[in-house]
């Protein structure tokens, strides 16, 4: 069979405005106050009574949550966590867009907020979730199968995060989870932009979510010696583009972003936030689980976003990284920037902050990009002590940096060498 190689590159298309966003993270939960945790740079690993026993026994977790005063009793025991940080993070992002009532209680949105047929939701969703799975499979081990709860399937399944959604807010447009691992958020919002300008939608609830801290998931991790073994010191331990970086540490959160057509948002007299402007993906397509050493699918996936954003590499003023503080995989993304980057701008890494929230990472970094745009400030890379001599990157570190900022990228890069990069710029 003769293959035939594609000729061209991508060509610009037009942006799509961001007009809200919510935010549930271990810095905070909220926007403000998410955005203030991540400006203070200070880790919020510690140990995870979840994880007792286990290798690697501390995270980064959610603050706790009054999910019955926030959600209603009923709602909140059948939403697995997962689920509970995306609905939380759609509603403050519908509230922050403007789009409900004056004296809307959080609750299903009236019908005349929106026409629910033109609103889509998508979401990213590495694995979904088994936090109650556990019990679940003593009952069936105990040969007490008819004591398996009902409700254990429906709350666990990733697509739940765009489904309970959709329940709570009456948005009746397409509806899916889409999983590319690590870059799962950031797939997620690629998606939803390509919705608005298909036509098939008018407005599109984006982003992604997950709780990693399960002990499967770190038990399975800590064997393939991904995590940071730092117990001494979980402060200390996630630590992006370090010299003394070890691996990651697991996290959790969710972030959702409003998306519409900028002629959309400007007739109903909103000013976006900022411009979700470009998309790239590309795969590996070299290992099941490593990255590819010299960057080059990376490189890829940034070229593609830029070329879709119709912007130069120098246009671009700040790199949001995928940053897990991997040997491997930081190495692969300096060398990525250096493929595209005469001179890679500055760069951050929320994740030695708020760790690793795997489906939910790209979303909620894709939101701190657009916060980044919003207020010319990029915030601080945690843990960072001392730059690896490997790594000529100009790395924001100690504290937040004001700069001015038209143009920013964000990163996202998972298992199966998923690829996926977003590309933002400010409003005029």
């Amino acid at each position: 069979m003769q293959l035939v190689k594609a000729a061209g590159r991508a060509t610009r298309r037009a942006p799509v405005a961001v007009t809200g966003l919510g935010l549930v993270t271990p810095a905070g939960v909220g926007r403000d106050a998410a955005w203030a945790g991540l400006c203070a740079g200070e880790s919020t690993a510690t140990v995870d009574p979840g994880l007792d026993g286990l290798p690697v026994a501390f995270s980064c977790q959610v603050p706790a949550l009054d999910t019955a005063g926030l959600l209603g009793h009923r709602l909140s025991r059948r939403l697995d966590r997962f689920t509970t940080f995306a609905l939380l993070a759609a509603r403050e992002a519908v509230a922050d867009a403007r789009l409900v009532p004056d004296g809307w209680d959080g609750a299903r949105l009236p019908p005349d907020c929106w026409d629910g047929a033109r609103v889509g939701v998508v979401m990213g969703v590495g694995t979904g979730s088994m936090q109650g799975w556990q019990a679940e499979f003593d009952r069936l081990a105990d040969q007490v199968p008819e004591r398996v709860s009902p409700l254990a399937l429906p709350r666990s399944v990733p697509n739940m995060a765009a489904a309970e959604i959709a329940l709570d807010l009456g948005a009746t447009g397409p509806n899916m989870v889409v999983s590319t691992a690590c870059a799962s958020g950031t797939s997620a919002l690629g998606l939803a932009r390509d919705w608005l300008l298909s036509g098939a939608c008018d407005l599109v609830l984006a982003g992604g979510s997950e709780s990693a801290r399960l002990r499967m998931t770190a038990a399975c991790f800590a064997q393939m010696r991904a995590l940071s073994r730092r117990a001494d010191s979980p402060h200390a331990a996630s630590r992006p583009f370090d010299r003394d970086r070890d691996g990651f540490v697991l996290g959790e959160g969710a972030a959702v972003l409003v998306l519409e057509r900028t002629a959309d948002a400007r007739a109903r007299g909103t000013r976006p936030v900022a411009l979700l402007s470009g998309f790239g993906a590309s795969c590996d397509a070299h290992h099941f689980t490593a990255p590819h050493p010299d960057g080059d699918g990376a490189a890829r996936a940034i070229r593609g976003a830029l070329a879709d954003a119709g912007l130069e590499p120098e246009d671009v003023d700040h790199v949001n990284a995928h940053g897990t503080a991997t040997p491997q995989g930081d190495a692969a993304e300096h060398n990525a920037l250096h493929q595209v980057f005469r001179r890679p701008p500055p760069v951050t890494a929320v994740k030695g902050t708020i760790g690793h929230a795997i489906g939910g990472a790209g979303a909620i970094e894709a939101a701190c990009t657009v916060l980044t745009l919003r207020h010319q400030l990029i915030p601080p890379t945690a843990n960072l002590d001392t730059l690896d001599p490997a790594m000529d990157l100009d790395v924001v570190t100690k504290v937040p940096r004001p700069q001015r900022i038209r143009a920013a990228v964000s990163n996202s890069f998972g298992f199966g060498g998923q690829n996926a990069v977003l590309a933002f710029t400010a409003v005029d």
